[in-house]
């Protein structure tokens, strides 16, 4: 990610991030299990927090900085 926001990567910590309202913005890849999504999903329509999607889980976790596949990533105020 070229500006330097602090980013959360995965269910368990973007979920976090929400219930904290710590999260400005959702990253969630269309390739990912439901299972994990859903919930995050879910959770931002609640709080009324944008989601951006990715075609592949590969593309997010090049987008956030990673050499491995990511399902969801924060990005934090």
């Amino acid at each position: 990610m070229k500006d330097n926001k602090k980013i959360v990567i995965g269910k368990k910590q973007t979920l976090r991030a929400l219930k904290k309202s710590e999260a400005q913005k959702i990253c969630i890849a269309k390739d990912a299990d439901l299972h994990v999504t859903k919930p995050i999903k879910d959770a931002c329509q609640e709080l009324n927090v944008e989601i951006i999607y990715f075609d592949t889980m590969k593309e997010l976790g090049a987008f956030v900085g990673i050499d491995v596949n990511a399902a969801a990533a924060a990005v934090l105020k």
